[in-house]
């Protein structure tokens, strides 16, 4: 999983590698580069491009975030099951329940005793276990799903200070330009 990847470290600025914006302390200075020559239209444009980044790096984030706030009450779900299944295995009859068809459609069934159950994996694999080696792999899936979403969750926050500090860096060039202006109007 994704998660496997991204160290533990609490103070890892972004799992996903989301680079940091600079905060430009002097906007003189940064402006006095020679690559950017006082070009503000230039500076804007770099900043308006890198804030576009940050927009579309959110825009995954967030489905990314949704997606495993779908997932992590589905696993439970079925950790539920399984127990369930686990207390009847040793039972001599059926019992009845209901499980979700598609959304919101629910089925009846009857179940009789197993020590067996089938789980989807994904890419239209469903592979059979034990309830014991089922219980296991879920619980594991359900950490993991965890784990990335407080992932998911520190890089939005971390996004979200990007996303300030470069609508500041824009708003800081901008004055500057204004600034530059207003002299040069008032030496003429």
């Amino acid at each position: 999983m994704e998660g496997d990847k991204a160290s533990e470290d609490p103070k890892k600025k972004s799992y996903a590698g989301i680079p940091e914006a600079e905060f430009m302390e002097d906007v003189d200075k940064y402006m006095e580069v020679p690559s950017i020559n006082g070009n503000v239209e230039l500076v804007l444009k770099k900043l308006d491009e890198q804030h576009s980044k940050y927009k579309f790096m959110e825009f995954h984030l967030l489905s990314k975030r949704r997606r495993l706030k779908v997932q992590i009450p589905d696993l439970e779900r079925s950790v539920d099951m399984i127990k369930m299944l686990a207390k009847k295995k040793d039972s001599t009859e059926e019992f009845t329940t209901h499980f979700l068809l598609s959304e919101q459609v629910f089925m009846k069934a009857s179940i009789a005793p197993t020590n067996k159950v089938c789980l989807w994996l994904g890419a239209n694999v469903m592979l059979e276990y034990t309830l014991n080696d089922a219980l296991e792999l879920l619980n594991k899936n359900i950490d993991t799903a965890k784990k990335n979403l407080s992932f998911v969750e520190h890089d939005l926050d971390f996004l979200r200070d990007q996303f300030t500090t470069t609508e500041v860096n824009m708003a800081r060039v901008y004055n500057w330009n204004v600034k530059k202006r207003q002299a040069a109007k008032a030496s003429a």
